[in-house]
């Protein structure tokens, strides 16, 4: 990306325009997206025991996915790379999508600090115990609507085998209904993203009666709009929902529809729209993530 260059796509300069921010947003952006990593987010990264990735299927449909490792297990040798020191679980959607030349969008997120870095690139290599991706974007996120828990590491084995649902169960809705975090990836012409989305349990609500139609509100951001620019050009959505009792993982396929104003958005204070995703599809792993939390605060 040279320096200096309009980072963002046709989709983000449209809800930025939308927002009056599109000039604004091409100066920032110009300055705070890199073609390379920081020494900051190079040193973070390598904290983490967990990582989020966004991949997209043969189909183009985006998933939200996490991978998992004692702090170190990511590291970054040089600014323009990531190495990942772990492989997805047979079954699970990334294992699919995990091979040289992929596009992924990548999370680097520590809830207790709240702080939160991206990293977009492509997988340059692939091994049988890890993986590389080389830097097309990187850029630190706000640390608005995180949830504060702290994440400790624990090796517990093989997680269960996945489950595929043809709809959402139960189970499945409570988990989303009582949620104060997701993760959503969504996809463009030339690359991957996935994003943090947090709130008060509850925030997403559920309307079982309308096929599974999951309702989120978009609250005010760093008017990249990185997800929404994207569903304007893709509509498919991948979301990634964590039971921090148990570590089982549910993975959601959805497409979505933003509603821009009205009464439904007026019914969720502090909304600038709304966000209805429709399930397509959805994937449990029991046990999928081996990690321990502590108890979750209120954000700041």
């Amino acid at each position: 990306m040279e320096t200096g260059r309009n980072p963002f796509h046709d989709g983000e300069r449209a809800m930025q325009a939308r927002a009056g921010m599109q000039q604004r947003m091409a100066e920032i952006g110009a300055r705070v997206i890199r073609d390379h990593m920081p020494e900051q987010h190079r040193d973070f990264f390598a904290l983490l025991p967990f990582l989020i990735a966004g991949s997209v299927d043969a189909d183009g449909q985006p998933w939200a996915s996490v991978l998992h490792g004692p702090p170190g297990f990511v590291r970054s040798p040089d600014p323009r790379t990531l190495h990942v020191d772990a492989r997805p679980p047979a079954g699970s959607p990334l294992a699919a999508h995990l091979r040289d030349g992929a596009a992924l969008g990548l999370l680097g997120i520590q809830p207790h600090t709240r702080r939160r870095n991206r990293m977009n690139g492509r997988v340059a290599r692939v091994s049988e115990t890890g993986f590389d991706v080389e830097v097309e974007q990187s850029f630190g996120n706000c640390p608005q609507y995180i949830r504060t828990r702290e994440a400790f590491y624990f090796d517990e084995g093989a997680p269960g085998a996945p489950q595929p649902l043809v709809a959402l169960d139960d189970a499945a809705r409570a988990l989303i209904a009582s949620a104060d975090t997701l993760f959503i990836a969504s996809t463009h012409a030339e690359g991957v993203d996935v994003s943090h989305r947090g709130g008060e349990p509850g925030f997403v609500s559920v309307d079982s009666d309308a096929g599974d139609v999951l309702t989120l509100p978009d609250y005010a951001g760093n008017f990249f709009f990185n997800t929404l620019g994207n569903l304007l050009l893709e509509p498919r959505a991948g979301l990634l929902f964590i039971d921090f009792d148990s570590g089982d993982l549910l993975h959601v396929s959805a497409r979505a529809e933003i509603v821009w104003d009205g009464d439904e958005v007026a019914a969720h204070p502090g909304a600038q729209r709304l966000l209805r995703l429709t399930v397509t599809g959805a994937l449990r792993v029991p046990g999928g993530l081996p990690l321990e939390w502590s108890a979750s605060a209120d954000q700041a």
